[in-house]
């Protein structure tokens, strides 16, 4: 008998940390996210599954070339996973093919964003377009910039629909990751 009460007081214990550690970690910090579609290859895959920080942007905003997971502003109860490419105050213009960002960091007035990190050289941003940002707005796309619903679609993402950024690749085990975006200096 007092061995049967021992294991019960072990579940028990068990039961109280998953309770007090666990249940908060998953909804205050940590989210799974599983990868649908092709608009993030060649980076992510369909069937991907991820590990989303939800603490950091509470610490901080944002940047420019993070993946995030966010609520697709047309329709909030799906789920979307993006690449960062446009910050706030910022005008985005697509032309021939490239990304130009227009903004007074580092007192560079029009640059073409470097992608040579996560996309090969090859790979062309198709469209036609400039917007100017407002200060709670980011411009994201796809990195299969050919097969992506972005910006370039529907719209700027506002900053309220952000859930988190993509911290670790866990399945499939070969593409075991943390992830990290690239630096920019603008």
């Amino acid at each position: 008998m007092k061995n049967f009460l021992g294991i019960v007081k072990e579940f028990l214990i068990i039961g109280f940390i998953v309770l007090v550690i666990v249940v908060p970690l998953r909804t205050l910090v940590f989210q799974p996210f599983l990868v649908r579609g092709s608009s993030m290859e060649p980076n992510y895959h369909n069937g991907d599954y991820l590990i989303v920080d939800e603490l950091s942007y509470r610490l901080r905003e944002p940047e420019r070339g993070e993946v995030i997971v966010f609520q697709f502003p047309g329709n909030p109860s799906q789920r979307y996973i993006k690449r960062i490419v446009g910050l706030p105050g910022e005008t985005i213009e697509i032309k021939d093919g490239k990304v130009v960002l227009y903004n007074e960091v580092g007192g560079r007035k029009a640059v073409v964003l470097d992608e040579s990190p996560y996309l090969s050289s090859q790979t062309e941003t198709t469209g036609s377009l400039k917007v100017t940002l407002k200060s709670n707005e980011y411009f994201v796309l796809g990195d299969n910039r050919l097969f992506s619903s972005d910006s370039r679609a529907w719209g700027v993402l506002p900053r309220d629909k952000i859930i988190g950024r993509v911290l670790i690749r866990v399945f499939p085990v070969s593409g075991l990751a943390y992830i990290q975006a690239p630096n920019y200096s603008y």
